[in-house]
């Protein structure tokens, strides 16, 4: 008899280890977008999207159009899944999935273009160009945008921050991004030259330029950065109620969220009355403290009333309105004295949340999702500016937080405080507090203004001009907060600038892809006539 032939099981082991050698970038991929979300808050890790993207590049270069799409796909859900799991906190996982699913397509094509551009010189710059404007189509489709998980959103502790003023939030997450892609294209090179003994000078020129130019860039934008008063100084108070109980049980129990934001006001006056607590200039209250529409009601606006006169100034109340058969997210100015005077319709309205697309749709899949949702929000049509003691005051009502313009336009209509009246019971304990609050912080800095963030369960802030929380509550108590802050009127790069840096870097990366897709193009030409 023969030797038993040992090449059948030889060639099984290295089939075997082919496969598991293939699995390394998809399980790279979404473990580096898992990376990405640790940077996020409420973790102060900031640092970590460097190395995530440094990874995501690595993971990239040279692919096929279609490997890179799965891997960019993975990234995403690596990212998006842990961070967006507050979606289903009261509704159940499908929503959740559903929307990490389609959020992911858009990373999954980025992946495309980053694969794309990996040969080309300075490949970091077109590379961050196409995240941002992957960014820029998150940030409007489907129904209105989702800008949630914007890079820049989680850079709120980092030192790239002061550059939200130089150019708001693509800038602030192109910088970022590039540094990441810049500290694996130096990784690169080194290897490279390990193994061939040369050094392309030029890529690595561009290689350490791509992550000096963001830091050295972020240095220099501190000088943007300033909580000088420029217009004097105001008092202001938050006021964090309270809900009756967590989750969305509270939206049945309206009047007790209302009462309880009228006595946690009354405390506040009759501290203010002992000289324990500074007498503020105005109060804000946040998103749906009356869910009780105090146009329609009577009880409630006596209530409202009855807390604007013992602390004896000017109260911006979130309130739930019907007009003309068509339902507002209203915040109203209630004036101790004339009662209400002004209004302001939140613009940016949730879908799902606030409004539901494609109702007849949904509902025909499963008639309790459109329970959820009875009636759906209307738009409010102008910007928000409260003239409350002389001080103006602008409104980003929660959810617009996130969006670039509907900050923005709040400032350029002479807003000196920024207020971000939110209500974030219905999604317990869970991490988008501190997400949202982030944003906040980002935004204070963008535009160097004091913003103030009251919410009905907390956490409530106000955030300096530079970012800086200088006082904050905690979560599901009754608490107010009173603070003198300063009054601004510049305006930054960034305020002045508007959308022009993220149309600029959507050209860059559309001209990236372009000499991309002409080199491929003219190298299948040569192949063919060779």
């Amino acid at each position: 008899m023969g030797q038993p032939d040992q090449a059948e099981p030889q060639t099984a082991q290295a089939s075997r280890g082919s496969r598991l050698l293939r699995l390394v970038p998809a399980a790279a991929a979404a473990l580096s977008g898992v990376l990405l979300y640790v940077s996020f808050p409420p973790r102060t890790l900031w640092w970590l999207a460097l190395p995530a993207f440094a990874v995501f590049g690595w993971v990239l270069r040279g692919r096929s159009w279609k490997a890179a799409f799965g891997l960019g796909y993975l990234f995403g859900l690596g990212f998006l899944l842990p961070l967006l799991v507050w979606t289903g906190v009261e509704v159940g996982p499908v929503p959740w999935l559903a929307l990490v699913a389609i959020e992911a397509v858009f990373v999954g094509l980025v992946g495309v273009g980053v694969a794309a551009v990996s040969k080309l010189p300075a490949w970091p710059v077109w590379a961050a160009a196409l995240w941002i404007a992957g960014e820029a189509a998150r940030a409007r489709a489907p129904f209105g945008g989702f800008p949630w998980g914007k890079i820049a959103f989680g850079q709120a502790d980092g030192v790239f921050l002061p550059l939200a003023a130089l150019g708001g939030t693509p800038v602030l997450g192109f910088a970022v991004v590039l540094c990441g892609f810049g500290l694996y294209e130096v990784v690169r090179l080194v290897q490279e030259r390990r193994r061939t003994g040369e050094l392309r000078r030029t890529a690595a020129a561009v290689a350490l330029l791509s992550v000096a130019v963001p830091v050295v860039a972020a240095v220099a934008a501190r000088t943007l950065v300033s909580d000088k008063a420029q217009d004097g100084t105001a008092t202001v108070a938050l006021i964090q109620g309270n809900v009756p109980r967590l989750g969305l049980e509270f939206n049945a129990q309206r009047r007790a969220v209302l009462d309880y934001h009228a006595r946690e006001t009354e405390r506040l006056a009759a501290e203010v009355k002992a000289g324990k607590v500074a007498r503020p200039d105005f109060v804000l209250w946040p998103e749906n403290s009356s869910d009780i529409d105090p146009f329609a009601y009577a009880d409630a606006a006596v209530v409202i009333d009855g807390a604007a006169k013992a602390i004896g100034v000017p109260i911006s109340v979130g309130g739930v309105v019907e007009r003309g058969g068509k339902l507002y997210n209203e915040q109203i100015l209630w004036d101790p004295v004339k009662g209400p005077t002004q209004t302001y319709d939140k613009r940016q309205v949730q879908p799902f949340g606030e409004y539901l697309p494609m109702r007849s749709l949904i509902g025909a899949i499963n008639g309790n999702w459109t329970s959820m949702v009875r009636q759906d929000f209307s738009r409010g049509s102008k910007p928000g500016v409260f003239d409350m003691d002389g001080a103006k005051i602008g409104l980003a009502t929660c959810y617009e937080a996130a969006f670039d313009w509907a900050v923005r336009d709040t400032v350029t209509h002479g807003a000196q405080v920024i207020s971000v009246p939110s209500n974030n019971a219905t999604f317990d304990r869970s991490e988008m507090t501190y997400q949202q609050l982030a944003m906040s912080r980002v935004r204070a800095v963008e535009h160097s203004r004091t913003v103030t963030v009251p919410v009905t369960s907390g956490v409530s802030a106000i955030i300096m001009p530079d970012g800086r929380i200088s006082q904050k509550t905690r979560m599901f108590v009754a608490d107010s907060l009173v603070q003198k802050v300063p009054l601004r009127s510049s305006e930054t790069p960034a305020t002045k600038l508007g959308i022009l840096p993220e149309i600029a870097l959507v050209f860059v990366a559309a001209g990236g892809l372009g000499w991309a897709i002409g080199a491929g193009a003219r190298a299948r030409r040569r192949t063919t006539t060779n």
